[in-house]
């Protein structure tokens, strides 16, 4: 059974009875159906709660932000009714940097924080660096791009009508991800957890680079894989996380 209390925020799996809220975000062009089935994979202790973005499935009528600023400002303010118990982040690639950001977010204004902070499929926010932006590029060049880049799934690919209702999203997310520009703050006091794919294009280097954000522990775990391992050795990442979360 569903729960949404807003459109922002949907709990595919309701527990009243959990003591942690699992917030996770997903990557560019994906909204918050990739998370539906984690939570039978998760400790009964945890709710899964998938971050819907406008522009996409249930908000396909609405339109996606451009910004990565304004993004994290109203995500941040959409989650507050949620943080009544114990809450942890998790996020793949353009998911990573906004939950990591909202983290930053909450805990400037509202000295609200995380007990975990969860990212993959993407280097440190201080390693980001603004690429020639492709959002505006026409439609054939923009798709060959994108497959340079690995970013869209190979199920995806093979479904022309899914791609074109994609393409717009893909385009907008972009545009959030091109406008993205990291600042020095201090480093978190909650653990950060990083996972990364064995044949990603994200280096090694700039996993580890996540370990200046946090003055306590650090992990990096390298799973099978390309940029989308998170659906290809989903079992394996879930069993890490759990064993992360059953530690708090």
């Amino acid at each position: 059974m569903f729960r949404t209390t807003d459109s922002w925020v949907v709990y595919p799996k309701p527990n009243q009875r959990a003591s942690l809220r699992l917030f996770c975000f997903p990557y560019a062009g994906r909204g918050a159906s990739i998370f539906y089935d984690w939570s039978e994979s998760l400790p009964m202790t945890v709710e899964v709660c998938s971050l819907q973005f406008p522009g996409r499935e249930s908000r396909i009528k609405e339109p996606p932000f451009t910004q990565f600023t304004p993004l994290v400002q109203a995500i941040t303010q959409v989650l507050l009714p949620h943080l009544d118990r114990q809450f942890a982040f998790f996020g793949h690639s353009m998911g990573a940097l906004i939950c990591f950001e909202v983290a930053r977010q909450l805990r400037k204004q509202y000295d609200l924080r995380p007990v975990h902070l969860f990212v993959s499929g993407s280097g440190a926010p201080q390693t980001h660096k603004p690429s020639s932006p492709i959002h505006n590029l026409p439609e054939l060049e923009f798709i060959e791009e994108l497959c340079r880049l690995n970013g869209i799934p190979k199920e995806v690919m093979e479904y022309t009508e899914l791609m074109q209702l994609m393409l717009p999203i893909l385009r907008a997310d972009l545009a959030v991800y091109g406008s993205y520009a990291y600042s020095n703050e201090p480093p978190f006091d909650f653990p950060i957890s990083v996972f990364g794919g064995l044949q990603d294009k994200i280096t090694r280097d700039r996993l580890e680079a996540w370990r200046d954000q946090t003055k306590v522990s650090f992990s990096l775990q390298m799973l099978p894989g390309d940029h989308f391992f998170l659906h290809t050795t989903q079992a394996l990442l879930l069993q890490n996380i759990s064993q992360k979360l059953c530690q708090q």
